[in-house]
């Protein structure tokens, strides 16, 4: 199953991109569904249809031969995926004094809306029923949080339900008795371990998976470049890899060519020559700037031709390198793909059986194999946009 992700600085044209590689992709033969995981939606303006049928808000509708879509609703999905937490949450918040409305604010936790829309799209990939998965995500700092849940998610979760649990096993059955505010049941312990160690699990290994790959949606602005080299080191961090760069509204040829837009072609081609070597080696496709709103089936398949004249919709352009273990003299080498990255903003340190990697602006534990997770951390340094980490036994 092949899954791609668009993302980028808002107004890039992320929505548009997705779109156009969905209608091309559903030309050429290939079961394809595009989602919206963007809580402000705009998938249906641009294909031109109508997503929000209220009865079937996490089914996917039929727009085409080959190709449906949906926009998702993040509370529909948290309710298939967290009901039964939530709504202890809510009994516990309404006990206290607190309105109904307010109450179910507060049970939505810090990114749960997100997680649950991830969980859907997961739950569609893994249905049997589409050969190609596109997701159209939020701009680039949210698109950054909703793949780093299932890792913060995880190590959040397992504290909880540690703790919960020893609790619950001692002071429940008595509190029961005596306290008259409602307690969690073993429902609600149930569906925590099924969203911890089946759903997590999976989404984990979808997001890391080599058939799954994000593309960066850029146009040849300053500040747009900047912020997709930032997400293109933080996603690498977490290892979901990059395949390809959109460079997006383009000024076509004929338009440089004139006097007034000149400057503008110049500045254009140079951006687009460092966006080739920043990325280096992901493919940077181009898209040109329509001369009108790409909006409908038949402005959305140009463009995807345009995009993929010379490549499938549908393909892995570029293999993101994985992280790699190695045996070496001292002990263990760990090599992870960190492109972009500063010496000046990283810190490796070792936890127990955990290394934590931060960067500028990310932090992520990983776990290490019981064999390395022995050992001590020997060093670490940068080396040519990979970062490689020694493990060896502490000298006596």
């Amino acid at each position: 199953m092949r899954v791609v992700l668009y993302t980028g600085k808002g107004g890039v044209g992320k929505t548009t991109t997705a779109a156009a590689t969905a209608v091309c992709a559903a030309r050429r033969g290939i079961a394809t569904l595009v989602v919206s995981a963007d809580a402000a939606h705009s998938l249906g303006d641009v294909l031109d249809q109508r997503l929000d049928a209220p009865e079937a808000r996490l089914e996917p509708q039929a727009v085409t031969e080959n190709l449906h879509a949906l926009e998702v609703d993040a509370r529909a999905a948290m309710e298939r995926h967290w009901g039964r937490v939530r709504d202890y949450l809510i009994s516990l918040f309404r006990y206290q004094g607190i309105e109904e409305v307010v109450a179910e604010e507060l049970a939505l936790l810090p990114g749960a809306e997100e997680l649950a829309t991830l969980l859907a799209v997961e739950e569609l990939a893994s249905s049997g029923r589409f050969d190609f998965v596109i997701v159209d995500c939020a701009p680039t700092g949210s698109t950054l949080r909703l793949v780093t849940l299932p890792d913060v998610a995880d190590g959040t979760l397992r504290w909880l339900l540690r703790l919960q649990k020893v609790l619950s096993s001692v002071v429940t059955p008595l509190a029961r008795s005596l306290v008259p505010a409602p307690l969690p049941g073993a429902e609600v312990f149930r569906d925590a371990d099924n969203l911890l160690y089946k759903k997590l699990h999976g989404l984990r290994k979808r997001l890391s998976s080599a058939d799954t790959s994000v593309r960066l949606v850029v146009t040849p602005e300053r500040m747009v470049i900047d912020e997709a080299r930032r997400a293109h080191t933080d996603l690498a961090l977490f290892d979901v890899g990059c395949d390809a760069i959109v460079m997006n509204r383009l000024l076509p040829e004929a338009a440089c060519a004139e006097a007034f837009f000149q400057d503008w072609g110049a500045v254009q081609e140079e951006r687009c020559r460092e966006v080739e070597a920043l990325f280096e080696p992901l493919p940077v496709l181009r898209a040109p700037l329509q001369d009108d709103e790409v909006v409908g089936l038949e402005r959305l398949a140009r463009q995807g031709e345009a995009l993929f004249a010379e490549a499938e919709p549908d393909a892995t352009l570029c293999k993101a390198p994985r992280p790699r273990y190695t045996r070496s003299k001292e002990g263990y080498r760990l090599s992870m793909s960190l492109p972009g990255a500063s010496a000046d903003d990283l810190d490796v340190v070792k936890m127990e059986d955990e290394l934590v990697v931060t960067t500028a602006s990310r932090r992520r534990a990983i776990a290490l194999p019981r064999r390395i997770a022995a050992l001590d951390l020997a060093g670490a340094r940068l080396d040519r946009g990979r970062l490689v980490v020694r493990f060896a036994v502490a000298p006596s």
